[in-house]
């Protein structure tokens, strides 16, 4: 067996993932990487987000390591495609967020004081508005390509910010209920518009329910994903005990199997 290599210092693994990315992308390098553009890789860095979450989820710590090396790989590889094409290099992206990190920590690297979290979260949107101009619109600022419940979330939350919000959770839940009652005149109507419309305005009412109480809902949809997955796991079990598949079995059979999953805490 080769001997392994020894394990290199952070500073010099990552010199070495720059090292390896520029070679890829070189004229004699690989032809699948050299071919990728801004627009290839940018799915892969979503994918590549998506499974840090589910490690992060799972507790599975060496898949973790494993996911969090996958998600630098994509910063290595925009950041090599922008130095090929003359824009900045990756020497540039960690000068910038060095740079940002102590100018908006001025309580841990300055003169600043800041008591809470809250204090924090206040200090760094007050420094962050003076550092670039704001886009026209409170809501421009929102990127249109995040998943729509986390779209939700911001853009409710900076509406909320400038004072356009309900006064507590109990005016969101009433608005839940005519919502509810919206989605049931839709359904007489037949026109799947209306149902998508009134489905729509039903999930960014539950989303700022979730905000008024502090969930994520994107976290907390993502929980509930995870748990159905198990018990529906449990069911499927279940009924290959019983030399059954799904499709095979009552509704009344997978019902019990799947309060079975639920009493004993799947």
């Amino acid at each position: 067996m080769p001997p392994t290599e020894p394990k290199l210092s952070a500073p010099a693994g990552f010199a070495r993932l720059v090292e390896i990315m520029a070679r890829l992308r070189a004229p004699d390098g690989c032809p699948w990487d050299r071919e990728q553009t801004f627009q290839t890789i940018k799915p892969y860095l979503l994918e590549e987000t998506y499974e840090v979450m589910d490690a992060i989820d799972a507790g599975d710590w060496d898949g973790l390591a494993d996911e969090l090396g996958d998600l630098l790989l994509q910063v290595v590889f925009f950041s090599q495609m922008a130095k090929e094409a003359g824009h900045f290099d990756v020497a540039d992206a960690l000068e910038a967020i060095n740079s940002k990190l102590v100018r908006r920590h001025p309580h841990v690297f300055g003169e600043g004081d800041a008591k809470t979290a809250a204090d924090v979260v206040r200090k760094w949107d007050e420094i962050k508005a003076t550092e670039k101009p704001r886009p026209k619109g409170l809501l421009a600022g929102v990127p249109r390509t995040l998943p729509a419940l986390m779209e939700a979330r911001q853009i409710a939350g900076r509406a909320a910010g400038a004072g356009f919000d309900w006064s507590n959770v109990d005016q969101v839940l009433e608005k839940l209920s005519e919502e509810l009652a919206e989605l049931d005149a839709a359904r007489q109507t037949g026109s799947q518009e209306a149902l998508q419309d009134e489905i729509g305005d039903l999930l960014f009412v539950i989303v700022n329910i979730a905000r008024f109480l502090k969930v994520d809902p994107e976290q907390a949809l993502r929980g509930t994903n995870a748990k159905f997955r198990r018990r529906f796991e449990h069911v499927e079990k279940g009924l290959e005990a019983q030399g059954k598949i799904p499709g095979q079995a009552t509704i009344e059979e997978m019902e019990a199997l799947w309060q079975d999953a639920k009493r004993n805490g799947v």
